[in-house]
């Protein structure tokens, strides 16, 4: 039977109840637009997975206290900032189905409010003391910053390894996750060694998460993005970069034309997909994502067995069953 997100709630479910509360109040603004936007941003949410990886490790390591809150809050703000900044940089007007703040309002809005954003969690740190939490999260951030840039400059020039590829995915997704669970765990006050434990748990999530996301691009499923899209924007997965590894002279040079020039054709990008799919590369991302997922719960097996612990280990597998 597949896990639910109540199920995986459960031990946490008080807390993030409150959670939602304290943060609607951090949205807050007396400038009514301001306001109008926060609203909307809140009212769009997704499945909050990043606060219960902070709630449940928190849990996990003691004791969830009002630092867990608030450090789960300022991983939210940041981290819709940069989703409102990245939709104005990649002229989205969707996110999650719902209309962007730049499609609704014009990116000179959605700039600002991104600039707010970032500024409330900033606030938010600084006027708690909390410099710690805030040092975690910059950190991730920062790291979110150069995978990105990274992976816009190898996109030009199509020549990207598994270690580059890896690298890109730790900074543009696993910090995160892993910010996460570090914030988490320094939040129950626990010594640094264990905030490491916690980070590199984190991490091993983020990286098999990713590789799930890559999946979603050679599949069927209605995942929240067309089928094909990462070959379309010229990005480089996992199951491209094993496929092209493995294929000969010849068809790696007509695979990456494909890529390089005519990836904006519906028949070319399935050819790519069919190229994928016939070279191993989807069995090869798979065995890859369950060979993280069996680190991130060797990792989790050596913190103290509990409710919260159980229920890491579910969302742990949440993120590599859900099918968007």
């Amino acid at each position: 039977m597949a896990i639910t997100v109540a199920e995986i709630q459960a031990p946490i479910a008080a807390e993030m109840e409150l959670f939602e509360q304290k943060f609607k109040g951090q949205m807050k603004s007396d400038v009514m637009l301001l306001d109008q936007i926060m609203n909307y941003i809140v009212k769009r949410k997704g499945k909050q997975l990043r606060p219960m990886f902070v709630f449940l490790m928190a849990g996990v390591c003691g004791s969830i206290t009002e630092a867990t809150y608030r450090g789960a809050s300022l991983i939210e703000l940041l981290h819709t900032a940069t989703l409102v900044h990245d939709d104005v940089v990649d002229e989205s007007n969707y996110r999650r189905g719902f209309f962007s703040i730049n499609a609704l309002w014009k990116n000179k809005v959605a700039v600002l409010v991104g600039d707010y954003l970032l500024s409330r969690g900033l606030l938010l740190s600084v006027d708690n003391n909390d410099f710690d939490l805030l040092r975690i999260v910059s950190t991730a951030v920062r790291e979110l910053s150069e995978g990105e840039l990274l992976q816009l400059y190898k996109a030009r020039r199509l020549d990207i390894t598994e270690d580059i590829y890896y690298e890109i995915i730790r900074q543009k997704t696993a910090s995160l996750i892993a910010a996460c669970c570090a914030v988490g765990a320094r939040s129950a006050g626990i010594a640094p060694e264990i905030v490491d434990k916690a980070h590199a748990f984190g991490e091993k999530v983020g990286i098999a998460f990713q590789i799930k996301d890559d999946l979603f691009d050679y599949g069927t499923a209605e995942v929240g993005k067309p089928l094909g899209i990462d070959i379309k924007e010229k990005k480089m997965t996992l199951p491209l970069i094993y496929a092209l590894n493995k294929a000969g002279y010849l068809e790696k040079r007509r695979i990456i034309n494909i890529i390089k020039n005519e990836s904006g054709k519906p028949k070319k990008v399935n050819e790519v997909i069919e190229f994928v799919k016939n070279s191993g590369g989807i069995e090869y991302a798979t065995k890859a994502m369950n060979h993280y997922v069996a680190q991130a719960q060797a990792l989790l097996n050596d913190f103290p067995d509990s409710p919260y612990r159980s229920s890491l280990h579910k969302l742990v597998q949440y993120t590599i069953d859900r099918s968007k």
